[in-house]
């Protein structure tokens, strides 16, 4: 081999050691002091690296044994030091995993139970644009905001869309892609644009197609 060759292959060797090891250095703990600057941060939970946009860490709320993916946001309001009415406005319950990418924004209040599971490029938020003048940027209009709830036990397929007012029972799967708006029950598969309930689950039968 030749030794432009070789040095090549120990660079990069070198670089991406580094790399692990920049990440390993740079995960966030319960320990850590920045830790402190959150609601709280549960026991065993972990912001890896590299982290997100994360912004007023004092509204949110992380879980014991709680993972945190790489580039993930985690933001409340508009901008770092707004004022809110509430806190934790951002809750995530324990033994989470957000999946890589993901962006969890909230401005009123976002709730996640246990054991809730996201596929990458997830996101979550309980604020959206209003449009109730044709003749206004749709930008500069006045959003609506209401509460998200997703139940314990959940899983979300990568590039799920969760808008505001969205309430999802337990033991509920998304599919991959979905844009979900409204209620649904628990034991539910869920799907499509707009998402509808794909399956149930019957005691006694199984999985029945449909809805209940």
């Amino acid at each position: 081999m030749r030794p432009r060759l070789v040095l090549r292959r120990r660079l990069g060797e070198a670089v991406r050691a580094a790399r692990r090891y920049l990440d390993e250095v740079a995960t966030v703990g319960p320990q850590d002091r920045y830790a402190r600057r959150f609601a709280s941060f549960g026991r065993g939970a972990a912001l890896l690296a590299p982290q997100g946009v994360i912004y007023n860490e004092r509204y949110i709320a992380i879980g014991d044994e709680t993972m945190i993916g790489p580039g993930v946001t985690l933001a409340v309001g508009i901008g770092p030091e707004q004022e809110m009415l509430s806190s934790p406005v951002v809750s995530l319950g324990r033994r989470c995993v957000i999946g890589r990418g993901s962006h969890i924004v909230g401005h009123w209040r976002v709730e996640l139970g246990d054991e809730i599971q996201t596929g990458p490029y997830v996101y979550i938020t309980d604020q959206n644009h209003s449009y109730e003048d044709p003749d206004r940027p749709i930008g500069w209009q006045t959003p609506r905001e209401a509460a998200v709830r997703i139940g314990s036990g959940s899983w979300l397929g990568a590039h799920v869309v969760i808008l505001p007012g969205t309430v999802l029972g337990e033991h509920t799967t998304v599919a991959a892609g979905a844009v979900v708006r409204g209620e649904f029950p628990s034991h539910v598969v869920i799907g499509g644009v707009p998402a509808r309930i794909l399956r149930h689950y019957r005691p006694g039968e199984g999985w029945v197609e449909g809805a209940p």
